[in-house]
């Protein structure tokens, strides 16, 4: 790498037929997830690039980082025609063991979500008025997770004046015995 320089500095609009995947990314991301970066990258655009090696003899990128990214390009019809098809990567001179050290490193260095930061969040959201059904949808929850970040949250006034349920799409409430 250039002492002077990042690659992000050097973002490349990379026609999707050059890129291909590593064949030793241990990475994998949950449906949910993935609908979710699907979501994220239609909503946001593509914020980050991804990071490739750059085979002269093939003439291809050869993902380093961003294997997700890159199978929402391929398979996330309105986001390929939306970008015409041109992935963003950024271009790193390493030779394969290097490479799989700065894979491990992108994997691992991304974390896990802090439950309390989390729900945090849900109670400002709730607080700013958003519904379950847009957190849900926004954040990339389902009914339990945000259920449970409501209740863990110990937040009274996240239930308080509110009838507080989501339910799954074609049941109807049923009531308790209690409230018979």
């Amino acid at each position: 790498m250039n002492e002077t320089q990042s690659p992000v500095y050097n973002v490349k609009a990379v026609p999707i037929e050059k890129v291909q995947a590593n064949d030793y990314n241990p990475n994998v991301v949950a449906p949910p997830e993935m609908r979710l970066l699907e979501l994220s990258i239609w909503e946001d655009g593509f914020t980050m690039p991804c990071v490739c090696y750059y085979d002269a003899e093939t003439d291809t990128y050869i993902l380093v980082d961003g294997y997700h990214r890159y199978q929402v390009m391929k398979t996330s019809k309105r986001v390929f025609e939306r970008e015409k098809g041109l992935l963003p990567v950024v271009v790193i001179e390493k030779d394969l063991s290097n490479r799989m050290a700065s894979t491990i490193r992108h994997n691992r260095a991304r974390g896990t979500h802090n439950i309390e930061l989390m729900c945090n969040i849900v109670a400002e959201l709730d607080k700013a008025g958003m519904s379950d059904q847009w957190i849900m949808k926004h954040i990339g929850m389902d009914r339990d997770e945000l259920l449970r970040l409501k209740q863990v949250s110990g937040l009274a006034d996240l239930f308080a004046n509110k009838d507080f349920s989501i339910p799954d799409k074609g049941t109807e409430y049923m009531p308790l015995e209690e409230d018979i």
